[in-house]
């Protein structure tokens, strides 16, 4: 499925949303993006930022299958919202 970026927008504020649920999940994406709860607040609606939460809930299946879960998407879906946030364009070799 494809995304547009305003589509995907939305649903990484919603992803940002199941993470900040999470206080251990939270405290590790903070820890790893270097963000502060602050920088948080400030940028939710950043769509660098909301890139960076994409990217973040990529790197393991279980956070994939926990969000999916709750927001009812398939499992595919983050990887295709990621794609239509700013950086996540598949790269052209030729």
């Amino acid at each position: 499925m494809r995304y547009t970026k305003n589509q995907a927008e939305v649903v990484a504020i919603k992803a940002l949303g199941w993470l900040s649920a999470q206080d251990d999940l939270m405290m590790t994406f903070l820890g790893a993006t270097g963000s502060g709860l602050d920088d948080v607040r400030e940028r939710a609606g950043d769509a660098d930022f909301l890139a960076s939460v994409m990217d973040f809930i990529l790197m393991d299946d279980n956070w994939v299958r926990g969000f999916c879960d709750e927001q009812s998407l398939p499992y595919d879906a983050p990887q295709h919202l990621r794609m239509a946030l700013p950086g996540g364009a598949l790269p052209n070799w030729t």
